[in-house]
């Protein structure tokens, strides 16, 4: 009646069918084993409901599915789906076998799939449940097959499919193992919180706030981000209805309107919101994977979610509050009259001699040509505890009979740098033949950075610049494996990023310019994991000045700030022996000449 053809596009498409169809049958405990990102095997393994002989069979047919009994069915879908759709579709692009067995049955059926035939049906020993694994796949589709990323880029998808899935049922323990090492093994949950929390880690926890509201057309439930915790990387952003992750754009702009001037452009907070609704009142088919709904009420849906976000915003005590009715809050002192009484009567003075000179030559004080010695008031003699001219000769006694003119070592030795002028950091004033010139320390910085980039990209790898104290920072299971697929590239540059853990990195090093202090060094991470995010490719050549200007704008905006004209000088130097000083990657103007006519015009 709706002919609901599931896509398999990548392996991270089967990983979602098969969770989606453990849940549907009701298990408490999936395993999901992956060998080769998906290449070579996905298996899920559940102690759910199970199937008989007849329908472990009939389940790889099209359009086939035990979860619906009445055409009217299709009007209060509660499932995530139709396991007949997933396997069929499967089964058409890959190697599939099927053990499943029911509690009433005392043998379980074994079921043999290859490009949509059926190559044996036989009785076997397993437990009560279904255990898929599906090897090869696109086996009989090359073309597909030879267009699937990198193994780090198709794990990550697998990982995010994995969490959807997971975020949905605190119930029920998950499991994901990755070439035989554990990515994720989450236990059920006393509520979505501790999930998520199993998840995603303590810090993303310890930065939501409850969401809670209740209308005639949903009720909604879920987590949001305090504002100060935005990040410029998009992640952690879930939407659920009836316990189905979706995507939505519209709901998405109603979520960041309630974070209107409360988080910096260009940043997104993270949120968890679980929808219920009536299942008659939405379309979940309208997508081929399901990830998009179609709601009735959208524009009612929008302003409640509009108005719970923003109310949990005003109530997350984002400022501090007053606890005015507190029986046990101290009383506020009061000043009276009588608080004269306390003040002291006069106030203390320091005595001051206005004729003291501590450099002035004092009988008794000095020592040979004027060089004193021992406390104030009380001479030394030669020979006690003093060096003297006579002990030593020949230079140093011309160094000591002239040292009372040691204001002269400095005179005609003028420093370079005193011809130049830091303007609060983000601009160099220097003399030039014509008039002044003004360099943009940021841009200046921004160019430098690409053509040392550039550099090391096509050539050889840059030295990193070791941090004192090495940084630890969480980015997740997602965030590793993209740091992971990357690191060869971080390592030309001179990042020094060493995995820690499934979910976490170690920052040892960093490039020269680049700061590696705690704060700076989880912002600089949190970028990275932007740039090397973009999946978009480009010709060869043309990639590799790309990264260099996306880390070339990194590292400028992140540096410290120039307050030394010494400093100032040696950026200035630097760029002038650049190919092109003039302008940034992005063809922005780095150095302008103010000529003398236009300093004159200024004063007429």
């Amino acid at each position: 009646m709706i002919a609901a053809g599931e896509v398999v596009q990548r392996p991270a498409s089967v990983v979602k069918e098969l969770m989606e169809n453990a849940v549907d049958a009701g298990a408490t405990d999936v395993k999901v084993i992956v060998t080769d990102a998906g290449r070579t095997l996905i298996q899920v393994i559940d102690n759910g409901s199970g199937m008989n002989p007849d329908d472990a069979v009939l389940c790889f047919e099209r359009h086939a599915t035990s979860k619906l009994a009445t055409p009217e069915d299709l009007h209060h879908i509660l499932t995530f789906g139709f396991r007949g759709e997933a396997l069929a579709s499967i089964a058409a692009v890959a190697d599939v076998t099927l053990r499943t067995r029911t509690p009433d049955q005392d043998a379980g059926v074994e079921v043999q799939m290859s490009a949509s035939e059926n190559k044996g049906t036989r009785e076997v020993s397993c437990p009560i449940g279904t255990n898929i694994a599906v090897r090869n796949l696109f086996f009989n589709i090359p073309a597909r097959r030879k267009f699937l990323k990198s193994d780090n880029v198709e794990l990550r998808h697998i990982v995010e499919e994995f969490q959807r899935v997971a975020l949905t049922r605190p119930d029920i323990g998950f499991t994901l193992t990755h070439n035989g090492k554990d990515i994720h093994v989450v236990k059920p949950a006393k509520s979505f919180k501790f999930r998520i929390q199993d998840l995603l880690g303590p810090g993303v926890v310890g930065d939501i706030v409850d969401i809670e509201a209740d209308t005639t057309i949903a009720s909604l439930r879920g987590y949001a981000g305090r504002p100060e915790s935005a990040k410029k990387t998009l992640g952690n952003q879930f939407f659920f209805v009836n316990g189905r992750y979706f995507r939505s754009p519209y709901l998405h702009k109603a979520v960041m309107k309630a974070y209107e001037n409360l988080i910096p452009e260009g940043t997104t907070p993270s949120y968890f919101l679980y929808i219920d609704v009536d299942p008659a009142s939405i379309d979940v088919n309208i997508h081929p994977t399901k990830a998009e709904i179609k709601f009735e009420e959208d524009q009612l849906l929008f302003q409640t979610v509009f108005a719970a976000v923003k109310e949990a915003m005003g109530r997350s005590s984002i400022a501090g509050n007053i606890d005015f009715d507190n029986p046990e809050a101290r009383e506020m002192p009061v000043i009276g009259t009588s608080f004269r009484e306390y003040t002291p009567s006069s106030t203390p003075t320091v005595g001051l001699d206005p004729d003291y000179d501590p450099f002035s030559e004092m009988p008794g004080q000095a020592g040979h040509d004027g060089y004193g010695s021992g406390q104030a008031g009380g001479g030394v003699t030669p020979g006690h505890g003093v060096v003297t001219p006579d002990l030593i000769g020949g230079p140093y006694s011309t160094h000591v009979e002239k040292s009372q003119n040691y204001g002269a070592l400095f005179e005609n030795r003028t420093l370079p740098t005193q011809q130049i002028l830091v303007v609060q950091g983000k601009y160099i004033l220097m003399q030039s033949a014509t008039g002044l010139m003004v360099v943009h320390v940021r841009r200046a910085r921004e160019r430098l950075f690409f053509d040392r980039f550039l550099k090391a990209l096509t050539a050889e790898a840059h030295v990193s610049q070791q941090a004192l104290f090495p940084v630890t920072v969480t980015v997740g299971v997602e965030g590793r494996l993209t740091i992971d697929a990357h690191s060869e590239t971080l390592r030309k540059l001179g990042f020094d990023i060493a995995p820690f853990g499934p979910d976490s990195v170690v920052v040892n090093g960093v490039p020269e310019g680049y700061s590696s202090e705690p704060g700076k060094a989880e912002e600089m991470v949190g970028n990275l994991l932007l740039i090397l995010s973009d999946d978009s490719a480009s010709l060869p050549g043309v990639m590799e000045q790309a990264m260099a200007g996306k880390f070339a704008i990194l590292g400028a905006s992140g540096g410290d700030k120039l307050t030394s004209p010494l400093e100032a000088q040696r950026l200035v130097d630097a760029l002038l022996q650049s190919d092109n000083p003039e302008y940034t990657p992005s063809g922005k103007k780095i150095i302008s000449i103010v000529a003398l006519e236009e300093l004159e015009k200024k004063f007429q």
